[in-house]
């Protein structure tokens, strides 16, 4: 009996020192003997990383009574962010581990947002083949995104967007805010003269919202709200951001008549907007790993580039990108909106400068003694011509026109305004900045040329149709034309038309290129 008591005693004595091992394990965060894990390395785990682990947990010493095994103290509390999910969707904004200020690159931020499912198949290949193959495309694509990204990742997490809107400007215009479409579609976010209007993008002479880095970002991202709220369904919503979203409803209300699904995948449309989503997944599959497709994507700053500087006034771009020290490429990329050669405050009443130049800005704006404004303004004169012009005030013809949104082809009128360089400039030099399209457009309507007046000439004695022809340039088969003249006969006194007025094609005015 004392030999089974002992056993008993023993053995108890070994559970407890077992279930004490255990525990310590679990709470140092080390696997026990015999895991995959080698005992001598923790294994750290994400939410366990950075922090102590709680206090060894003591072995009672054997006897011969049952020991009581002290409790084991809680490990420390680990705070969780908490994020609201994206709008509409389930999936949290960023990791939980981690707030988005505490992360250092950029794309890591971006691809924990991601939040769209997923789409495979043939289109999504063919784009991710087309990207593969065009690493300076998108090397090019993706710098000039860096200027960009943080602000637009910034304002979607405000609302709770899937992170792949992110990318969108990669398929619309290759993060290039001063982009162009054949169907007059502008900026960006490509947005079309009405749409832009609509969503309270200004569109003047000086200034198109369209381009405006910030503005145009919040009237894209308001669209995009809006869609989804309509169609509560951001495949559907993205769809309708290409085709718009009568477009889209209609396609709905079609199958839907036929009984069929309403889903995206489901719908018949052009073949633009078939690519669209699978353009932006190939994209995607490229920023979440872009090994596969041969590229390394250098880490973004998780930093703003640019902050807003107050317009103190009317200003030359090239004043203003000098007072930043920067080229005026440099200041372009950021204040693409402002579209002539001089800022004026009526526009847009702030610019976008780097982060690090803001303090040099308004250092060399205190102490800069030149006038702000080098251009005025010129009200054309009858017959005057843009070579004439150019010429006067030291201009090629290109340079005037890039300077007014004109094309070379473009027809002055009398009374038009034109910007061109002060002779003379002063701390009062400025320019109308009240003066509109209006003042500054072209002639407008079908244009047809004035023909010049026919030529007459009377034969003299002894003059014959080569003759005639050779005095004044011309062939004998233009002057056979002219008067209807079946041989070459002529008589002293006659009259032919040496010179006929040129037939003129109605020509076009041209509209002003919003720049």
């Amino acid at each position: 009996m004392t030999t089974k008591i002992a056993r008993f005693s023993a053995s108890c004595a070994l559970t407890v020192l077992c279930l004490a091992s255990l525990a310590t394990h679990a709470v140092e965060g080390v696997p026990p003997p015999g895991s995959a894990h080698s005992p001598d390395r923790p294994v750290e785990s994400p939410l366990t990383a950075g922090f102590e682990p709680a206090a060894m947990v003591p072995v009672p010493e054997r006897s011969n009574d049952l020991p009581l095994i002290e409790e084991v103290p809680p490990s420390p509390a680990i705070p969780v962010p908490q994020a609201r999910p994206p709008h509409g969707l389930d999936q949290p904004a960023f990791p939980a581990q981690a707030l988005p200020e505490e992360i250092d690159d950029l794309w890591i931020r971006i691809r924990s947002g991601f939040a769209l499912k997923d789409l495979e198949g043939p289109l999504v290949e063919k784009h991710e083949d087309w990207y593969a193959d065009r690493p300076d495309y998108v090397a090019r694509m993706i710098d000039r995104s860096r200027k960009y990204l943080h602000f637009i990742v910034g304002e979607i997490e405000k609302r709770n967007m899937p992170m792949e809107i992110a990318l969108l400007p990669m398929i619309e215009s290759a993060y290039n805010p001063t982009a162009n479409s054949h169907m007059k579609a502008a900026g960006m976010w490509q947005f079309i003269p009405s749409t832009g209007k609509h969503y309270g993008l200004k569109q003047n002479f000086w200034y198109d919202g369209r381009r405006d880095v910030m503005a145009a970002t919040q009237a894209a991202l308001d669209y995009l709200q809006r869609l989804h709220d309509m169609f509560d369904d951001w495949q559907l919503a993205l769809a309708a951001y290409n085709w718009g979203e009568g477009a889209v409803s209609r396609a709905i209300a079609r199958n839907r008549a036929a009984g069929k699904a309403t889903d995206y995948l489901s719908l018949t449309m052009p073949a633009e907007t078939r690519n669209y989503l699978p353009k932006l997944q190939a994209v995607k599959n490229m920023v979440a790993d872009p090994e596969s497709f041969g590229l390394a994507l250098r880490p973004v700053p998780n930093e703003p580039y640019f902050r807003t500087v107050k317009l103190p006034g009317q200003m030359d771009v090239k004043v203003a990108a000098k007072l930043a020290n920067l080229t005026v490429d440099e200041f372009r990329t950021l204040n693409p909106g402002h579209s002539r050669p001089v800022i004026v405050p009526t526009a847009a009443r702030q610019l976008l400068l780097p982060a690090d130049k803001v303090d040099l800005f308004h250092e060399n704006l205190e102490n800069f003694d030149s006038p702000l404004v080098t251009w005025q303004s010129y009200r054309v004169q009858r017959k005057e011509r843009l070579r004439h012009i150019a010429a006067r005030f030291g201009l090629s013809v290109a340079q005037l026109c890039e300077a007014n949104g004109l094309t070379l082809r473009s027809r002055l009128r009398p009374g038009q305004l034109l910007l061109v360089p002060a002779r003379n400039p002063t701390h009062q030099t400025a320019v109308p900045s009240h003066a509109d399209h209006a003042d500054f457009a072209p002639a407008k309507g079908r244009v047809v040329a004035r023909a010049p007046a026919k030529k007459l000439y009377k034969v003299r004695r002894g003059e014959t149709l080569f003759a005639i022809a050779k005095k004044h340039a011309i062939t004998v088969a233009q002057i056979k034309t002219w008067n209807r003249l079946r041989g070459n006969a002529v008589r002293t006194g006659q009259v032919l038309v040496v010179k006929a007025p040129e037939r003129t094609r109605p020509l076009r005015a041209q509209k002003i290129a919003l720049r």
